[in-house]
């Protein structure tokens, strides 16, 4: 069988725990330096912890050591290495090829998206020079992910499924840098593409006034996840370190319920990567948790309504239409149910969204905190923080237990019992002189082997022979209990066990159109790729794009003429334009069916 892992995001210690409660396979975390989420670090101490509390369940702890690394940082990233291999994580996810000279053998690497792996060739490179695993582009179709897969059958592939999406192809995005001079291969994004810009053509004239348009809506592949499977994909990732303990919770629910149906609709083909079940006192709905709006984004080939122009905030989930408006409060057509607190927000005529908070909830009558100017009868109103499934969520919400079944049997010394998990088993014999009972013995001893108590295992059988006769007393069942537990935290301890890294020769890369792209910013990089010299744009800039886009606005505008689009009245070429008058030139490389965008030094004189 296959096995399939949900990976869920872990911005600290309590989210990664909460992520293996709520059906995680496995979860990714920053290290206290050098993850690509610069506001997001964690102990060595934490990380140990969280290895401690996966690893019994068999799932397996992935740290993000992804940024491109400094010479003068080579040395204490080496000692985070061997540390981390030391505290028993499972995976590091790397971007800069330093790593490969620094970390100790033993240490699986993961190559990161931010190696922007979109191709074959780059995968089959990855695999080549020791990566057991390879993190596609967000931005691949579900046929190209099974390209890869036919061209690379013995690599295993993780993709996105869920959560925010960047507009540039991951790890050659460098328009924060440039503008902001804060690195997005360092971790320090600025969100560039959530800002608002003006389109103007060559000739001045404005196409679109201040829009977001390069933020995309979030991904949600919830209804693919077979699709994925099939097309070759075993890990299943979703996004969100800076994301909190709600939305993990939720989140990772959602996913694994729908990992586990399909698992039910093709038994012998596909398996979970870790043991356990989970049982939730809610009900996970993804239309609940932070969204900008959700898409499939490319995995069906190119689809309008990917982006969202309008804002590059969370919209929520859509609640009903405004019906009645008094002057202090207003009605709610439809369905929903309101409760005080509640985070609304709507789409007002100069195409702005406006939020208020419900200060008071009266049957489908919201009273404001504040009355929203904006607010008109039949506008669509949608609820981005619900109250009743937040506090919901901030007590305990899931419970995870593996299912065990026992086995006991008398032999020559005593009694043996085994442990069988998910088509393993293990077994401990323990010394005693048989006694015969007086009356059947079974109830007693199903009755006190079953106490699992606050354990991590339920049982859910025990298999004793009908013949079986002999009084055991319960002081030794407690021992005999006590004994296949340990037992058993010893077995699943090593599912989730780290796999030696193979060494291997350095072919040739795949070969990028600008340096810069390489990122090569410390001399182990360099000495890596055979390079002459530092090339990274944070070191030295570039004259190529600071953004590569599969997004393209031409196309979202629907002034793609290859694809049925209106011909533009417009002169090219176009140009975003932020409120502070810099200009960014777009290029649309209809060949590649990819959209770049370049900066520009023109200030706008209008």
């Amino acid at each position: 069988m296959t096995p399939l892992e949900l990976l869920a995001p872990a911005k600290n210690l309590a989210c990664g725990i909460a992520a293996i409660d709520h059906g995680a396979d496995a979860v990714y975390i920053g290290p206290p330096h050098f993850g690509a989420r610069a506001a997001v670090g964690n102990s060595l101490d934490d990380i140990r912890q969280l290895c401690a509390y996966a690893h019994p369940f068999g799932a397996k702890v992935y740290v993000t050591v992804n940024t491109i690394l400094y010479d003068d940082e080579l040395d204490e990233v080496r000692q985070l290495l061997a540390d981390l291999d030391q505290v028993g994580v499972d995976a590091v996810l790397v971007q800069d090829m330093a790593v490969m000279k620094l970390c100790p053998p033993t240490l699986t690497l993961h190559a990161s998206t931010q190696t922007d792996n979109r191709t074959a060739e780059k995968v089959k490179w990855l695999k080549d020079i020791g990566f057991s695993r390879a993190v596609l582009a967000r931005e691949l179709s579900i046929d190209e992910i099974a390209e890869v897969h036919r061209a690379v059958p013995d690599m295993p592939l993780e993709v996105f499924v869920h959560g925010a999406l960047c507009v540039s192809y991951s790890g050659i995005c460098y328009a924060s840098q440039h503008c902001f001079h804060r690195s997005a291969n360092r971790g320090e994004c600025a969100q560039f593409c959530r800002m608002r810009f003006s389109l103007e053509d060559a000739d001045g004239r404005e196409i679109e006034r201040e829009r977001y348009l390069l933020s995309l809506k979030d991904m949600n592949q919830s209804d693919n996840l077979l699709a994925l499977a099939e097309a070759g994909a075993t890990s299943f990732k979703i996004e969100g370190r800076l994301k909190d303990v709600a939305y993990v919770k939720n989140v990772t629910a959602a996913y694994s319920e729908r990992l586990n149906e399909i698992i039910r609709q093709h038994p012998g083909k596909y398996c979970r990567a870790s043991l356990g079940h989970c049982s939730y006192s809610f009900k996970p709905d993804l239309k609940k948790t932070f969204n900008r709006g959700y898409t499939t984004y490319f995995a069906h080939g190119r689809q309008l309504d990917i982006a969202s122009f309008d804002t590059p905030k969370a919209v929520g989930e859509f609640v009903g239409r405004v019906k009645e408006i008094r002057r202090d409060s207003f009605n709610v057509a439809g369905t929903a149910s309101f409760a005080n607190g509640d985070g609304l927000c709507f789409l007002n005529l100069d195409r702005q969204f406006e939020g208020l908070r419900a200060n008071r909830v009266a049957g489908n009558r919201i009273y404001p905190f504040r009355m929203p100017q904006g607010l008109r009868p039949g506008m669509a109103l949608y609820r981005n923080n619900d109250q009743e499934f937040e506090r919901i969520l901030s007590k305990s919400s899931s419970v995870r237990k593996i299912p065990v079944r026992f086995s006991l049997r008398a032999v020559d010394t005593g009694y043996e019992l085994t442990a069988s998990v998910d088509g393993y088993s293990c077994r401990v014999v323990f010394p005693s002189e048989h006694q015969l009972a007086q009356k059947s013995p079974h109830e007693n001893i199903i009755r006190q082997l079953s106490k699992l108590g606050d354990t991590i295992y339920e049982c859910v059988d025990i298999d004793i022979p009908a013949d079986f006769g002999y009084f055991i007393p319960n002081s030794q069942l407690s021992d005999l209990r006590r004994q296949i537990v340990d037992a058993l935290g010893e077995f699943s301890n090593t599912i989730g066990s780290s796999e030696s890294r193979a060494s291997s020769a350095v072919p040739r890369p795949p070969r990028y159109d600008y340096p810069y792209l390489y990122n090569i910013s410390n001399d182990e990089a360099r000495s890596f790729y055979g390079a002459k010299e530092l090339t990274a744009f944070e070191l030295k800039g570039g004259d190529g794009p600071l953004m590569q886009c599969r997004h393209c606005i031409r196309y979202s505008l629907g002034y793609c003429v290859r694809r049925g689009g209106k011909r533009p009245d417009w002169r090219e070429p176009l140009s975003l334009v932020l409120g502070d008058g810099r200009r960014f030139r777009l290029e649309f490389d209809c060949a590649n069916c990819q959209m770049n965008v370049y900066a520009s030094c023109v200030l706008n004189e209008k």
